[in-house]
């Protein structure tokens, strides 16, 4: 499954105007779990970061973690890169209509993009299995950062990740270079890039796993047989959301042994 398309089609109806822009991003944070535990490890990293801190959003995408970080506090900037220009032209569109000025975007190979020293935080949410130079993104993590500066990293696990769970099985997502990483394998890739200290906890055990069926795999699959099912997604989303809420809700208090998906913390 092909993502881009889908993702093109939600961008002609949530671009409209910025209130559906805005509530496009609630959305997401309401039903994707990995927005629920990365907002979890932000609001932990905020409590101590200077207020004044300086924020790299590698691969920001929609621009939904932007668009959340550049809210939490007025003296933080936020640097939003990407490969895409269609989206970095729309993120930078959409967040100078709203007036957020404390954001901006623009383009950047992670194998290739290095500031030294500039950045409090570098986040990385779904962007690390889809790049195989993976060492050579940590190592320009890790001369971004100031010292003492944090990168956190969301991404599948070798558990189930991306959805394949035998060798033989393909990646739900064609896009994906790899089908997840090993817990222990990230963390030494990691420390090899110069981190002094990874900690590192699944995310997606059996609640998240449910969650992620009902709320992103299936209306994927109908999409993608046709955009017809636009039409009947505000019924399906009425009868699994309060569901959806609740597992979301355990999977994020709960400490997994094994999950499809990783949080990862490494400190220069």
């Amino acid at each position: 499954m092909q993502y881009d398309p889908i993702k093109r089609s939600l961008g002609k109806v949530f671009n409209r105007s910025p209130w559906l822009r805005k509530l496009f991003y609630h959305l997401l944070d309401m039903l994707l779990l990995r927005s629920w535990h990365i907002r979890k490890q932000l609001k932990q990293w905020a409590a101590q970061a200077p207020d004044k801190a300086a924020i790299l959003d590698a691969g920001m995408g929609f621009g939904q973690y932007s668009y959340y970080l550049s809210g939490m506090k007025s003296g933080y900037t936020v640097k939003g890169v990407d490969v895409k220009e269609e989206q970095i032209e729309d993120c930078n569109s959409f967040f100078s209509k709203i007036g957020r000025t404390n954001v901006s975007f623009s383009y950047a190979d992670l194998t290739s993009f290095s500031e030294a020293g500039k950045y409090d935080l570098v986040l990385s949410v779904d962007v690390m299995e889809h790049i195989l130079e993976d060492v050579k993104v940590f190592e320009n993590f890790h001369s971004s950062l100031k010292t003492g500066g944090m990168v956190l990293i969301s991404t599948p696990s070798d558990k189930g990740g991306s959805d394949v769970h035998y060798h033989e099985e393909e990646s739900f997502i064609e896009e994906h270079v790899r089908d997840g990483y090993n817990i222990l394998e990230i963390e030494e890739k990691l420390k090899k890039a110069g981190f002094s200290h990874t900690e590192a906890h699944y995310q997606y055990g059996k609640p998240g796993q449910l969650s992620w069926r009902l709320s992103m795999k299936y209306p994927i699959l109908m999409l993608g047989k046709s955009k017809l099912f636009f039409i009947l997604l505000p019924v399906y989303y009425l009868i699994v959301f309060p569901l959806c809420l609740i597992l979301n809700q355990m999977d994020v208090n709960l400490r997994h042994k094994s999950g499809t998906g990783l949080v990862v913390k490494a400190w220069k």
